[in-house]
Order: C-alpha cells, then sequence, then structure tokens
C-alpha cells in the first residue's frame, strides 16, 4: 500500500463505509484541534485541575473536559452518531440524527496525571453499530467488545498518532502537522513475535495477590521494564515493539481498575486484530458482557504467547 497516504484517501482506497469512514474522520479532526491545545498548555492556561470529580470519582483535569466537548462536537456535526459513553459524563450523550448509526464509547484523554509534566497522553474510542429502530438508552452502549465494527486510539508524543483497527486490519497514521492531516505510516501492524517488555506498576505490587507477584517475578527474569503511567502510549509502544500490560486486581481494587467499556474493549479488539490478546486473568476481554457502563476490570494485554503461558 502506498505510504504518504493521507486519512481521507485511506478510507476511500480502502472502501470503508462512509459513514464509519465520518466517524474516523471525525475522531482525526478532534484530536488535531487537541494536539494543538497540548502545545499551547500553559500559554492557554489549560494546565491543572477543575477542581471537580468525575463519576469515578477522580480529579477532572481542564483538558479532560476539553478533549471531552471537542470530540463530543466532532461526533455531532458527522452526523453519523447516535450516542456517546465517556468518562467524563455519567450518563451517555445522545444525538438525534435520523442517519446515525453507530455508537461509541471513548476515554477523551487517557493518562490525565501526565498532562501537567509533559508525558504522553492519549485518546480511545471503541465503535459499535447501533440497532435498526431501537430506542436509544445506557443499555444501548452495553454491547460485547466482540460487536465492534471498528476502534481507534490517539497518542500525544514525541509525534500525534493514531492508530486504527477494523476488519481491514491495524494501520498507523501520523499527523503531519503543517498540513493538519493524518499521513499512512505503518500498514497492517502485527504485534512482533518475541516479546520485549512488559509494563505494570510495581507501586501496587504489594496489593496484588501472591500468584500475580510469581508472574511477575517470572516476567521480570525475561523481559525489561517500561512503564509511563498511560494506557494507551503503553500498549501502543507493545503493539509496535511487542510487549504486554498488567493492571491485576488487587487488594485496593478487587474488581480491577481499567474500565472495560472505553478502554479494555477497544484496545482489546486492536491487540487481537493485530495478533496479540486481551483478557481479565480468565476470559477474553471481547467475550464478556458488560454490566454497566463505567465498569472496571483487571487487564493483561500484549503477546498472546506470553498472557497464555506466564499470566494465566
Amino acid at each position: 500500500m502506498d505510504f504518504d497516504l493521507e486519512l481521507k484517501k485511506f478510507l476511500d482506497y480502502s472502501k470503508f463505509d462512509s459513514g464509519l469512514a465520518s466517524v474516523l474522520t471525525a475522531i482525526s479532526q478532534g484530536s488535531i484541534l487537541i494536539q494543538k491545545k497540548i502545545s499551547r498548555l500553559s500559554l492557554e492556561n489549560l494546565e491543572g485541575s477543575t477542581g471537580t470529580k468525575n463519576i469515578q470519582n477522580e480529579d477532572v483535569k481542564k483538558l479532560d473536559i476539553l478533549a471531552n466537548n471537542i470530540f463530543l462536537e466532532k461526533f455531532k456535526e458527522s452526523e453519523n452518531v447516535a450516542m456517546v459513553g465517556c468518562e467524563e459524563l455519567e450518563n451517555p450523550e445522545t444525538f438525534n440524527h435520523s442517519i446515525s448509526n453507530f455508537l461509541i464509547n471513548m476515554d477523551p484523554l487517557d493518562g490525565s496525571s501526565n498532562i501537567d509534566v509533559g508525558v504522553n497522553i492519549g485518546s480511545i474510542f471503541g465503535i459499535w453499530h447501533a440497532k435498526e429502530n431501537e430506542k436509544l438508552s445506557e443499555n444501548s452502549l452495553l454491547k460485547a467488545g466482540r460487536e465492534q465494527i471498528a476502534s481507534a486510539y490517539v497518542v500525544y508524543g514525541s509525534s500525534t498518532v493514531m492508530v486504527i483497527a477494523s476488519q481491514k486490519g491495524v494501520q498507523c497514521f501520523i499527523l503531519d502537522t503543517q498540513n493538519n492531516a493524518f499521513i499512512l505510516s505503518k500498514s497492517n501492524i502485527t504485534i512482533p513475535g518475541k516479546c520485549k517488555y512488559y509494563s505494570v506498576n510495581y507501586g501496587n505490587f504489594q496489593y496484588f495477590n501472591t500468584n500475580i507477584q510469581n508472574s511477575i517475578a517470572k516476567l521480570q527474569k525475561t523481559y525489561s521494564l517500561r512503564y509511563i503511567g498511560s494506557l494507551v502510549a503503553d500498549f501502543h509502544r507493545n503493539l509496535l515493539e511487542g510487549g504486554v500490560f498488567l493492571y491485576p486486581k488487587d487488594s485496593k481494587n478487587p474488581n480491577g481498575k481499567l474500565r472495560l467499556m472505553y478502554e479494555a474493549n477497544p484496545l482489546s479488539f486492536i491487540a487481537e486484530r493485530a495478533g496479540g490478546i486481551g483478557t481479565n486473568g480468565s476470559n477474553n476481554i471481547l467475550d464478556i458482557k458488560p454490566k454497566t457502563l463505567h465498569e472496571r476490570i483487571p487487564l493483561f494485554i500484549g503477546n498472546s504467547n506470553v498472557i497464555e503461558n506466564i499470566l494465566i
């Protein structure tokens, strides 16, 4: 496939459904605006907290709210999104467009604790079909991850990249900031067969059960530790270089900490399309039937051979 291909041309060339192409374009447009805000964080007084808590009882950063509002506006403009579930919203946002065929679950700004210190952050999206003539409610968003038709994430870092997974594989696009366009940089990505890294928050080690502690001890004998503290950034490195990311349940978070619908499901969809796996320790993430929009879950994701042989 021709590299230096703009996202819009790629979507046309690959014969993406026009509605799905519109949704992915909305994500790219929103992320370009967010990247510009990140580059002027201090200059536009966007550092720090709003002083409020979200539904997760987590501090809400100024950039969290800005990113959320930007993506909601872009989805509304696309006229192809019926409903959005989000980390920053207790209840879903509904758009009343007669042609809207898609449901979105998103984390508009992953890694918020890294915003003010210049460390990689990102955005995560899962995309599902809305049922025809369905009366929309929060339950409409509670679909198994395997029912996703596409997922995507953006990493804002040394460069801004957008990764898209669909039935057509996994593709990576890099933002050309001079032309405000995402350009195809890697096509048909697969996770390398050789695992290089493992990613885990060692600050929680004392709270893990003995089995998890033993598994981590095995990992550290073979692989190098890399942990950024932004799920999407750690996942992106492991996707390209080979690695596994662990966020197990522990005595502080007995149900796990990461969110099923807008973190684990979208990234597990990408991992599986790239030859990897996402699991909660016993079940494939994509096969789990969600109970609530903000449901938390343990997550082990990356090279399937490492996860299946060492962690499970």
